[in-house]
């Protein structure tokens, strides 16, 4: 049995190896926020969202076919908890005692996986009991083949085969096995026998010397190891299949945790979202080849979390654009506005809602920021080697079609020089079809850049008005050269008077 929760036809690989960026990236967009939110305290669901959404997929099928089990999960949440319950059910129960199946003796890892099956087959029967209760409701391809597997496969007639199976397996009429004697009378080509009626017993004692028994001392140790070698030579084929059929319903259930583990932390997000009335939609994903990135009311969902209250949002149409150049006053929103492109653009390509009314956009090929970092005592070098280093590191990884955020690169020398590397660096990633968002204060780069009058550039601005407030948007303006450090002046220290 397979859940295809994740994809149509394969399994989800919750151990495959993430992006080389996905350090970078878990730092610069603070995702172990979003990380936490979603598991709850649990730490296999956190495992398995920071999985998901680092290694993203480019297939727009699979996103679609994630979304539309997304809204069912969403519509029946605590259909979703429950089912999700019973791989969790499997797990404890096992750590706590069905320790059997791993013995190293035949008797053993049957006596120990016919104990662990049969708590295995009570699950199994909640849920098909799931199933039949609620299949009607859902209306995804993923769910409704899922529920029906179930139930075409968990009939009420292979319960009754596999409990029948499990009684005959308890051998309490003992066990019969057939055997050929070997070279010097050893015995050889064991077959252990179907379970023989009581009926058909009596019908062999009564006839006269068909029959013999052995029988073993009280203190024959050595008869009894004898004996106990001869049962664990016949039950061994059967014993480690029974084994293999645990396991197989076992590897059942842990897929069905992990997969699951996914949705129920996009419920767990979900839910606290709609608590601070922040706005979640199912994102329109385009091809990688297209260049679309468009949307209303899109906000940090981080930042969000972290102040739990709703957060203001952007409206952006870079449709058909490579390049987008931020500048604006300080603390006007730029690297909130940042962060939410990369956040929404991973969301996506997990297959989760976004934190906007509506979110269009191309898919990217990877997702890689480059922002500037606090000074480290521990560098042997200067913050700019260190950022050009950082850059070399992208250089060998990124690909056509991706997408990089830069932050204030290439700030730590003066801006004539900061402004050319940044410039050779961004006109080397646009030739190469890297979609570019940039935030900077260098007035040299970005005017540099409106100048050309390029019409595949957007060039936004962070919102001041005339009395210095800021609004935390973003509009599309020509690049201004300031950045209004006054206004943070005075903020700071005419407060203090």
């Amino acid at each position: 049995m397979k859940a295809f929760l994740m994809f149509r036809d394969q399994d989800f690989g919750p151990h495959c190896p993430l992006p080389l960026q996905a350090k970078a990236l878990v730092q610069d967009l603070e995702l172990k926020t979003l990380f936490d939110a979603m598991a709850q305290g649990d730490n296999f669901v956190f495992d398995i969202a920071r999985t998901s959404i680092l290694s993203g997929t480019e297939d727009i099928d699979t996103i679609l076919y994630r979304q539309d089990i997304l809204k069912d999960c969403l519509k029946y949440p605590s259909v979703i908890r429950e089912i999700y319950q019973l791989p969790i059910e499997a797990k404890t129960n096992k750590q706590k005692g069905w320790l059997g199946i791993y013995g190293h003796y035949p008797t053993a890892i049957l006596s120990g996986s016919h104990e662990f099956i049969k708590m295995l087959f009570e699950l199994l029967k909640r849920l098909r009991g799931i199933a039949d209760d609620n299949a009607a409701l859902f209306e995804s391809e993923g769910f409704k083949r899922f529920f029906a597997m179930i139930q075409q496969e968990l009939d009420d007639n292979y319960f009754a085969i596999a409990e029948n199976h499990l009684k005959e397996l308890k051998f309490r009429e003992g066990v019969m096995i057939s055997v050929d004697l070997g070279q010097g009378n050893e015995g050889t080509n064991y077959i252990l026998r179907k379970p023989l009626s009581t009926k058909w017993w009596k019908e062999i004692f009564i006839r006269e010397n068909e029959a013999y028994s052995i029988y073993i001392a009280d203190r024959d140790d050595a008869g009894a190891r004898a004996l106990g070698e001869l049962k664990d030579t016949g039950v061994d084929l059967v014993a480690n299949a029974l084994a293999q059929s645990a396991d197989h319903i076992d590897n059942f259930f842990k897929m069905l945790q992990i997969e699951l583990g996914f949705y129920i932390g996009c419920i767990n997000l979900h839910e606290q979202l709609a608590q601070m009335g922040c706005a979640t939609c199912l994102p329109l994903p385009a091809p990688t080849n297209e260049r679309r990135h468009s949307f209303h009311g899109l906000y940090d969902i981080c930042l969000a979390l972290t102040k739990k209250q709703k957060i203001v949002g952007n409206e952006v149409n870079a449709d058909q654009k490579d390049l987008v150049m931020i500048t604006g006053a300080n603390q006007g929103g730029k690297s909130t506005f940042l962060r939410s492109i990369g956040l929404a653009q991973l969301m996506m390509q997990s297959g989760m809602f976004t934190p906007a009314d509506d979110f269009t956009a191309n898919l990217c090929t990877g997702v890689f920021t480059h922002y500037k970092r606090e000074e480290d005592k521990t560098m042997t070098s200067g913050k700019l080697d260190e950022e050009l280093s950082r850059m070399d590191d992208i250089a060998d990884t990124i690909s056509s079609n991706s997408l990089i955020l830069f932050n204030e690169s290439f700030a730590a020398t003066n801006e004539r020089e900061g402004s050319e590397i940044s410039r050779q660096i961004t006109s080397a990633l646009l030739e190469q079809d890297v979609k570019v968002f940039f935030v900077t204060h260098q007035y040299d780069l970005a005017h540099s850049f409106f100048d050309r009058g390029l019409e595949n550039a957007i060039f936004l601005r962070a919102e001041r008005k005339e009395d210095g407030e800021r609004t935390y948007k973003l509009i599309e303006a020509k690049p201004l050269p300031t950045s209004f450090g006054e206004d943070v002046y005075h903020i700071v220290f005419q407060d203090d008077q």
